[in-house]
């Protein structure tokens, strides 16, 4: 039979456009559907715009900091709406060049919301198309729990769009949205809560790099919360919210964030049409090679959600595109030693085994840790210290994780991963040569083992 389409993708998000560009520079005939905007929630909601606010945030320390170097300034002061109109010029160009990538591959984009009639035919604005292969590559969507008032709550996608900078929020949520949000909120000038239901945020890292992150976002006045939970949400008549606690407490603010995660965007995607099969998380079912029950039917990315991250989303599209029209070039998606950063302030970088994941596993754990005051500091009167890790196997010297609470950790960390990757022992550290004066060089200077 004759399609319309090798290949028709659903959602231009970073996944969906690298699957479609590579399989259209593969000689497959492309098409894509996009319902909001192109680059998907990493461009417009998510990592780009979010790295934005952070800088933003950043620069009331770096004024601050600037005396101990000689630099008078006069006082300074911040507009939100200055800051979120640069934003939306740079998301606008970046949508552009989106647009382009995919025209200039010669994929073709129809902008509308895609449904799947059956496994080979997807309708677009009242048109419909047949594909050998459909590829859902949706993504995700904030939730906020239905409690009383949830209506007066603002997620992510709402955050990068206020009118103004709020007075006082409450961030609620213990990942790393939460936590990078709430950085925001602080760095910018707002007075910020943090709120989560556990015992400490950002579950899944490792426990040293949670409580010196703790530490530091206390040290700069930070209202964290822990244990606690929201009841309900009443607006008042000024325009204020009442948050009541389950503990009874209440608190006062003027807006309410919700970072406590995130589902499947599968919305009127119609797949009862197909033999599609979610999992008990409302996930789409794949397997190894993003096939779904449904044959003609694949899916990657945060819809599927294995790893949740922008460069997995490309990495699987990458991987679609060669299986089905490039195979000398597959090559499977390696899901161990994924590097990753939380741009709280200060920054998280981390890879491969939290130390907790490596004793779970079995491995003779040696640990090598150094906190420290950054040599920047040194003249000034912030007290900000930083935490570098590694995980070591006692027995083979394999440096099995490394983790970082600093300034530039994503950056530094990103190199490391590299090391990891390769299969570097502590013995290749220690015999690197560092950067002086550099906070990095304490990666390769870390010579005793905590407890030894």
């Amino acid at each position: 039979m004759a399609y319309d389409f090798d290949l028709y993708v659903i959602g231009a998000g970073s996944g969906g456009v690298r699957a479609a560009r590579f399989a259209a520079g593969f000689g497959a005939k492309v098409g894509v559907a996009e319902s909001r905007y192109l680059g998907g929630t990493c461009v417009n909601v998510g990592c780009v715009p979010k790295k934005l606010l952070v800088y933003g945030a950043h620069f009331a320390e770096d004024f601050e900091q600037s005396a101990g170097f000689g630099w008078s300034l006069g006082e300074a002061s911040f507009d939100w709406a200055t800051l979120i109109a640069n934003k939306d010029r740079e998301i606008n160009r970046l949508n552009g060049i989106y647009r382009n990538l995919l025209v200039n591959s010669g994929v073709t984009l129809h902008e509308g919301h895609a449904t799947i009639v059956d496994p080979h035919t997807v309708e677009v604005n009242g048109e419909r198309h047949s594909a050998k292969n459909i590829l859902i590559a949706t993504g995700g969507w904030p939730q906020i729990p239905q409690i009383p008032g949830h209506e007066h709550a603002i997620s992510s996608n709402q955050a990068f769009f206020l009118k103004a900078l709020p007075k006082r929020v409450l961030v609620v949520g213990g990942g790393y949205i939460a936590v990078e949000f709430a950085g925001i909120f602080h760095g910018l000038g707002a007075e910020t809560s943090l709120l989560y239901r556990g015992d400490l945020f950002l579950r899944g890292f490792d426990g040293a790099v949670r409580k010196h992150l703790q530490e530091e976002l206390s040290k700069r006045g930070m209202d964290l919360q822990f244990n606690a939970d929201i009841e309900r949400i009443d607006k008042q008549a000024d325009g204020s919210l009442n948050v009541t606690l389950k503990d009874g407490r209440t608190l006062h603010t003027d807006c309410v964030f919700y970072a406590t995660g995130r589902r499947p965007m599968l919305d009127n995607l119609g797949l009862e049409n197909t033999a599609v099969k979610l999992d008990d998380k409302g996930f789409v079912e794949v397997n190894e090679l993003y096939q779904t029950a449904e044959p003609s039917v694949l899916a990657i990315g945060d819809v599927i959600g294995r790893v949740q991250l922008t460069p997995v989303a490309l990495a699987e599209g990458m991987a679609v595109a060669r299986r089905l029209f490039k195979p000398e070039q597959y090559r499977a998606v390696d899901y161990r030693m994924i590097p990753t950063a939380v741009f709280s302030l200060p920054n998280i970088g981390t890879v491969g085994l939290t130390e907790e994941q490596a004793r779970e596993a079995g491995h003779d754990v040696q640990i090598f840790e150094s906190r420290f005051r950054p040599m920047k500091l040194t003249l000034t009167d912030c007290q900000e210290r930083t935490l570098m890790k590694l995980v070591v196997d006692a027995r083979t010297d394999k440096v099995l994780g490394c983790h970082m609470v600093g300034p530039d950790a994503g950056e530094i960390v990103q190199g490391l991963a590299i090391a990891l990757k390769a299969g570097a022992t502590k013995r290749d550290f220690d015999e690197t040569i560092g950067v002086h004066p550099t906070a990095a060089e304490e990666f390769v200077t870390m010579r005793t083992p905590v407890g030894a």
